[in-house]
């Protein structure tokens, strides 16, 4: 029977490829081998290429494989901070269970020859169809968060501006019974499909060459390891700025769904039409630097996570504090001894590594590092104004002990 099965869906696969065979060559014609900076305007899509029905049912079939997977009984539950009100929230710790089956599945559809190259031909209908989502995904968030209690309101999105509350996102932690919709979001479907789309960038090289390059290869390892460390460490998740204060609206909705899965993938959807050469030294200190970037992003940010949970554990607490009026307390050594954001220079070490094997001819690959250095010092000043507000002298006592932001003796 299973055989049976599996020679059926084959046979679809192969007719499928066979179907999709002459778009990918159309499009592929259209497209420029030869990448530069001075290639402006580009070419936009035209607009019978931004719906494909396709696109929608594969949309809307992931984010409900993940729901699924949200409440299946994997993993363990762990308690969110203390909220106004006095109570904790429970999370389900799943995250890295829904990737590892993500991957089996994605697994078996490649033993069984599924066109998954042609996920680079969908880009563009998949990104319009999440960019509408989102819109209306956030129009439900804003309209139910008039129902919602008043403590259960973000602090910062109750501002009576319905523009600017639609955005930001009024209500914090918007719930159907105990499927919480922000933290779902915030790591199952638009991330792990990050992965995906990477995958799929790689099917469609191997479709066009034979094999992946090893800048490919590497693009895809490094946001892999980037991807499961994030759900590995899911439970850190509980303690950051996007949970513990900022409500959901459409700026949390269109990242987390949209914006990371096809501007993420930039480096894997470029490398497809425009292949690069690596040599062995310069993998090596791609490598090198993405293994730096890593390792200060891990050890500060598990150092920080430990610290808030239970500042008494034998790994933090020898480092060296200074008490503020809220009874909590900062750390001025250890890794945030060394800039206030030591996870925010880690990250873009990362991304740097990231851009790195496109190669030079081209800005669209470095948009991501760029993006990213916008966004973390925007995220920074965020940050450094609600500390200042609420640890006030301490904070300053802080800022002087520790000068340097993100940069060491930069900025």
């Amino acid at each position: 029977m299973c055989s049976i099965i599996q020679l059926s869906l084959r046979c679809c696969f192969s007719v499928l490829s066979a179907r999709l065979s002459e778009h990918t060559q159309s499009v592929v014609s259209h497209l420029s081998v030869t990448a530069s900076v001075l290639q402006w305007p580009p070419s936009l899509p035209s607009a019978d290429q931004l719906w494909d029905p396709l696109a929608l049912v594969l949309l809307l079939g992931w984010i409900a494989l993940h729901a699924l997977l949200y409440v299946m009984p994997l993993g363990k539950v762990s308690e969110g901070l203390v909220l106004r009100d006095g109570t904790r929230l429970k999370y389900p710790i799943n995250g890295f269970h829904g990737l590892c089956i993500s991957g089996v599945l994605l697994m078996l559809l490649v033993g069984l020859e599924a066109p998954l190259g042609y996920l680079f031909e969908l880009l563009v209908p998949l990104a319009v169809c999440a960019i509408a989502a989102s819109f209306l995904f956030s129009v439900y968030l804003y309209i139910r968060s008039f129902w919602a209690p008043s403590h259960a309101l973000a602090l910062g999105g109750n501002t009576g501006n319905p523009l600017y509350d639609f955005f930001i996102g009024r209500e914090l932690n918007p719930r159907i019974g105990n499927f919480d919709l922000k933290y779902f979001c915030e790591l199952r479907p638009g991330l792990i499909g990050w992965v995906v789309v990477n995958l799929g960038m790689l099917m469609k090289e191997v479709e066009l060459r034979g094999s992946p390059s090893l800048a490919m290869m590497l693009v895809n390892s490094f946001q892999l390891l980037y991807v499961a460390d994030a759900l590995w460490n899911e439970e850190a998740v509980l303690t950051t700025m996007d949970i513990v204060h900022d409500g959901f609206g459409f700026m949390l909705v269109f990242g987390d769904l949209a914006w990371v899965p096809f501007t993420y993938s930039l480096q894997a959807s470029f490398l497809v039409m425009h292949p690069q050469a690596l040599s062995a030294l310069g993998a090596a200190v791609i490598i090198a630097l993405n293994g730096i970037g890593y390792y200060i992003f891990r050890k500060s940010n598990s150092q920080k996570n430990q610290f808030r949970r239970d500042p008494s554990h034998p790994s933090v607490a020898r480092l060296e504090t200074i008490a503020t009026a809220t009874g909590k307390r900062l750390l001025v050594s250890g890794w945030w001894g060394l800039v206030r954001h030591p996870n925010y220079l880690g990250d873009l070490l990362m991304a740097l590594a990231w851009s790195l094997p496109c190669g030079f001819s081209h800005l669209l690959p470095y948009f991501y590092v760029i993006y990213f250095t916008v966004l973390l010092i925007h995220r920074e000043d965020r940050d450094e104004r609600q500390c200042r507000a609420k640890y006030g002298v301490a904070w300053d006592t802080y800022c002087r002990r520790v000068p340097y932001r993100i940069f060491p003796y930069i900025y």
